[in-house]
């Protein structure tokens, strides 16, 4: 086999990734990976984002694929450097997002004899990847050539589709990796731009019989990739006048049906007893309230779990019925069988403790910037031209627990498959690398310093990104968790205060700076930046401790507002 084969193959591919829907593409620079760089670099349908981090390379390729919902591939040199890609890859399983894993890798003849940059990349990810191959690649008769693009075809399609998430391609290279001459020119794909394989998911089956409970009806919607099924759902949640518990991570949280406060109304003993419903929908993933999750587990109602992918979000073993179809297939069928009818008293209760609830966080939080005030506030000032980025620990709990219900509100996005930090800087850039309009990102100290070399994206991709950083010196989330008594090991094991400056972190990566002093100052940066077309860090100072204080304020007057309504 020569350079020519290995070109020939990997253009090949490469334009069948473009035909099944490929816009998006990351590399990060290495030898071994040469071919398979310069072959996507060189499909005109694929934008590559060049990156000088695999971490960072994979989790731009992650925030892309989250928010266009299609496949992007990130590819890499062989050695650590796909190592370096494993985070990124489970966070895919988790939060079902396409990725398409090309690893460059030494050929057998080169592997444990001693060669340099050679680690064993067979299964490297285990069962984070949906589907491990081992491409090995032939000489390019035509027999190879339509072998190479149906493998392009079922990568593409087994990353998209029930459910999504990442495969990984393994491609061992033998020298030389770079061409003497020109290609000749490919006669293998079809005369249309139809991919070499087509494909058809099916109907989805609704294994409904019967009369439904009704009337006390409860519908619980977390995190769900698809925008148009969030206005369906809440759409029909206001029609049914069914009340609709919101995860802003659904997109669903608008609508005269949606509580935004859930949060906060189910620590309520009282509450909960006297709002059992008969029945609950829950769609998506589980939201991340710790709150309404028990509540879940405790009622003795019949739910139900309706998910396109089939799957399993139930750590509680409560669900009594599965059903693997979109939101809509399913509401259509309720409907359609009068199964589904509301009662406006039921709504309106919900409602009247909801707004109670929103009224005490007004007052409780008044005009002094917190944590807690300005994730409510990028939910008031943003609208839905733009996406905000969350960042787990307690920034995505904020959004939860303080995010108004609106009409116009902006899409919210977070790394939540396996709800860590690592990689959000990067992910916010991909996200928005892969749409239009503003793209604001709201982040942790912490979680900001894990992924400072993201940073990057902003001077090299030239990619506008608003980023409000809330600096609190430390991890603030665990001054709610028991381990913060222990005081002898608390502060500098677990907090961990870091003292850093991030003005010289904005000044070294060629960010803009702001550190504004109050709710208005806030607002104009944000705009600022916003406007700016740029990359800016607007810096919050606030202080864990006093953090802590403010949310038990908040959940005391919550409670009295709830009992008073």
């Amino acid at each position: 086999m020569t350079a020519t084969d290995t070109y020939l193959l990997l253009r090949a591919f490469c334009d069948e990734l473009a035909r099944c829907g490929m816009e998006h593409a990351c590399t990060a620079p290495g030898s071994r990976s040469t071919p398979i760089v310069l072959s996507l670099v060189r499909e005109p349908r694929i934008r590559c984002w060049s990156h000088l981090d695999e971490r960072c390379a994979a989790f731009f390729a992650l925030g892309a694929a989250k928010r266009s919902r299609r496949p992007v591939a990130v590819s890499c040199t062989s050695g650590t450097a796909a190592a370096n890609l494993a985070p990124a890859v489970i966070e895919a399983r988790h939060a079902r997002v396409p990725l398409i894993v090309l690893t460059a890798d030494r050929p057998p003849e080169l592997r444990e004899v001693g060669a340099g940059q050679t680690i064993d990349q067979l299964k490297l990810y285990g069962d984070a990847v949906k589907w491990f191959f081992e491409v090995g690649l032939p000489e390019a008769g035509p027999e190879a050539l339509r072998w190479i693009r149906t493998l392009a075809c079922r990568a593409y399609l087994t990353a998209a589709h029930g459910p999504p998430g990442p495969v990984h391609l393994n491609f061992p290279l033998r020298e030389p990796l770079v061409l003497a001459g020109q290609l000749p020119e490919d006669t293998s794909a079809r005369d249309d731009a139809r991919p070499y394989v087509a494909f058809d998911a099916g109907a989805p089956t609704l294994p409904l019989r019967g009369p439904h409970p009704s009337g006390r009806l409860v519908i619980v919607a977390g995190a769900d990739r698809d925008p148009a099924a969030a206005r369906e759902l809440s759409g029909f949640a206001a029609r049914a006048a069914v009340p609709l518990l919101a995860d802003p991570l659904s997109g669903a949280r608008h609508g005269p049906a949606a509580i935004a406060h859930y949060d906060l109304l189910l620590r309520d003993r009282e509450f909960c007893a006297r709002h059992r419903p008969e029945f609950v929908i829950r769609t998506g993933e589980l939201p991340t309230s710790k709150p309404l999750r028990a509540w879940l587990a405790g009622l003795e109602a019949a739910q139900i779990a309706l998910d396109p992918d089939g799957a399993w979000h139930d750590p509680d073993a409560v669900v009594g019925m599965r059903v693997q179809a979109p939101a809509q297939a399913l509401l259509d069928r309720l409907t359609a069988g009068e199964v589904i009818a509301g009662r406006p008293d039921w709504l309106e209760s919900w409602r009247t403790a909801d707004d109670a609830v929103a009224s005490a966080i007004v007052q409780v939080l008044g005009d002094e910037l917190s944590e807690p005030l300005v994730a409510r506030s990028l939910g008031q000032w943003l609208d839905r031209s733009a996406t905000l980025f969350v960042a787990s620990s307690m920034p995505i709990r904020d959004v939860e627990e303080f995010f108004p219900a609106r009409e116009d509100g902006p899409r919210v996005l977070s790394n939540r498959g396996a709800n860590g930090i690592d990689g959000t800087v990067s992910s916010a850039f991909g996200a928005a690398a892969a749409g239009d309009g503003p793209l604001v990102l709201l982040i942790g100290d912490v979680a900001l310093a894990h992924d400072i070399g993201g940073l990057v994206a902003a001077r090299r991709l030239r990619l506008p990104l608003t980023i409000v950083l809330l600096n609190n010196d430390g991890g603030g989330i665990f001054h709610f968790l028991a381990v913060a008594g222990e005081t002898d090991a608390f502060e500098e094991h677990v907090a961990t205060p870091h003292g850093l400056d991030f003005s010289h972190a904005a000044a070294l990566y060629g960010c803009g700076f702001e550190r504004p002093r109050d709710l208005a100052e806030l607002r104009a940066a944000v705009e600022r930046s916003i406007a700016g077309g740029g990359t800016t860090i607007i810096e919050v100072r606030t202080d864990r401790v006093e953090n802590l204080a403010l949310h038990r304020r908040v959940a005391d007057a919550a409670l009295g507002a709830v009992r008073g309504a």
